[in-house]
């Protein structure tokens, strides 16, 4: 037998965490697909669910509305994102370290506060509508609708294309900046034939993670759609607001935007492939000052934009502090909102830390044994579960939610109900962010290091958990702590899965929105909000960094 295939403590980890991605995403995935297939009293194979979604524009044109606004998103958030990217990286724009720290905020925080933070501000109540039609008796347009969720969405992901930008700007080696201008090449050619074909790999990484959070974003067209729906909302209205066979149906449009999502990853991985470099950055571009109107230009701009990202947050935690009568906010401060948070709803605080944590020891545990199997001990087995911990990128979480509901509401593993599943769907969604940064920091950690440990008579589990599990801590703990931030806002799996014992504060605010209780949805949001800084600082002190890689 192959000396890698050696039944050791290694092969039952590799097993173990095999079992475990087939268990829980494998098998939900496959039971989503048969169920979409399945006539609902009769469970016979028909193709009669996908025939309904094609044929009733109602259906279909939800899958429309949803390619046309991600789409627009990601172009939006390329137009915004490329060029704050190209200014803050290649010249001296003022605070731009206090900039940058407000950018990873507002991407950080959940979408649907957005959303909600909008509706405050250009609702039909809204303060911004409210002072036009009583000062200027102007109708400005309000937030609801396909122009609102452009709005909302570009502000949140635009950041994406912003980190991914910057990163890949900073390998630039400026001889080829140089030579482009030595032979006469102006400013914008230089940026638009040099330069952004470059970094044209990661700008595709970059917009596919910001087409697929789009995409998949269920909280802020639930919240301000109004009309104008998407996948998440349809799918999720025919699973939890329908009865009878309505599972089937929905399933059938899960599979559909799983089968879109998969198609949007291996057109980018493809294209990616085709048009990858490799850059040594030995000479860094070099930081120049813009002078005159260009610098005036460029400060307005990034300054605009970032205003209007952090204004959700800050309208958040301004009304949070103000009194209420049912739907309206008093002009005087009150802890109103906060006494009525904590005193109940409390539980759906105390669910999202509890739930959070242990599905971070979860994902530190399996993020860390995952990543050093796929790159010490390479084998088929690894290799099937290195492709298989890509499947949540792809995977919205609405529809994962449905699979896992789907999967465990019967049988032999009823899971439903139960903290079990929120805790397992946080786990699959948010673990490849710690994944990914226990495998590169495992990279950089020669195995000789390892090796000089056996021989000295450590054994290799013991070296693992002894040495290499420690040099290994700061990336670890940097990747866990973005997981974090994510399995407390997550929203659109635990909206299906959550029940009025297991909801956290994500489902808590969305269903206070729509009980227009704004007071409350803004001491939760504020909570959470303030959470996420404290988490990101941390981050910041135990990497030294200002900045977040993705």
């Amino acid at each position: 037998m192959n000396k890698r295939f050696k039944f050791d403590f290694w092969t039952i980890v590799t097993l173990t965490i095999l079992g475990i991605f087939l268990l829980f995403l494998v098998y939900p995935l496959t039971t989503l697909f048969i169920d979409a297939f399945k006539e609902p009293l009769t469970s016979k194979f028909t193709l009669a669910n996908f025939q309904k979604f094609f044929s009733k524009k109602y259906y279909y044109q939800a899958l429309i509305n949803s390619i046309v606004s991600a789409t627009s998103v990601t172009l939006l958030s390329i137009i915004i994102g490329l060029p704050i990217a190209y200014l803050m990286t290649a010249y001296k724009i003022k605070g731009k370290r206090l900039l940058e720290v407000l950018i990873i905020i507002s991407m950080l925080s959940p979408p649907f506060i957005g959303a909600y933070s909008w509706v405050l501000l250009c609702g039909r109540s809204g303060v911004i509508t409210k002072f036009f039609k009583h000062n200027f008796n102007l109708n400005i347009p309000t937030i609801y609708g396909y122009v609102g969720i452009l709005l909302v969405l570009t502000l949140k992901l635009y950041p994406f294309i912003y980190l991914y930008v910057s990163g890949a700007l900073k390998k630039i080696d400026s001889s080829l900046i140089e030579a482009a201008e030595s032979l006469g090449s102006k400013p914008s050619r230089k940026l638009a034939f040099v330069i952004i074909p470059l970094i044209l790999p990661t700008l595709l990484a970059g917009a596919l993670l910001v087409f697929m959070n789009a995409i998949a974003d269920f909280g802020t067209p639930v919240l301000i759609g109004e009309g104008y729906n998407v996948m998440p909302t349809l799918i999720y209205s025919e699973f939890i607001s329908e009865v009878g066979g309505q599972a089937n149906f929905a399933a059938a449009m899960a599979t559909v935007m799983v089968f879109l999502t998969s198609i949007m990853f291996l057109i980018q991985r493809y294209i990616i492939n085709k048009k990858s470099y490799v850059m040594s950055s030995l000479r860094p571009i070099q930081i120049g000052e813009l002078k005159g109107i260009s610098n005036y230009l460029a400060h307005i701009f990034i300054y605009l934009v970032v205003i209007l990202s952090i204004i959700p947050q800050l309208t958040v935690i301004y009304t949070s502090f103000l009194n209420t009568r049912g739907a309206m906010f008093l002009h005087e401060f009150s802890l109103k909102s906060y006494r009525t948070v904590f005193s109940r709803l409390g539980k759906s605080i105390t669910n999202t830390y509890v739930y959070g944590f242990i599905a971070i020891i979860i994902i530190i545990l399996i993020g860390m044994l995952t990543a050093y199997i796929s790159t010490r001990r390479r084998s088929t087995l690894t290799t099937v579960i290195d492709t298989v911990t890509m499947f949540p990128y792809i995977i919205p979480g609405s529809v994962l939610g449905i699979t896992l509901l789907l999967a465990f509401n019967k049988g032999y593993i009823i899971l439903s109900g139960t903290a079990t599943i929120m805790i397992m769907a946080f786990v699959i969604r948010r673990l490849p962010y710690t994944l990914r940064s226990s495998a590169a920091i495992l990279y950089q950690i020669s195995p000789s290091i390892e090796e000089a440990s056996i021989s000295l008579g450590c054994s290799p589990v013991k070296t693992f958990f002894k040495v290499t599990s420690k040099m290994m801590l700061p990336g670890v703990l940097s990747g866990a702590i973005l997981s974090w931030i994510t399995v407390i806002n997550e929203l659109s799996a635990s909206v299906i899965l959550y029940t009025s014992n297991t909801r956290t504060m994500s489902v808590t605010i969305y269903t206070e929105v729509v009980r227009a209780s704004y007071g409350t949805a803004a001491a939760l949001s504020t909570i959470l909000t303030v959470t996420t800084i404290i988490s990101l600082l941390i981050f910041f002190k135990l990497t030294g960094s200002k900045n977040i890689s993705i």
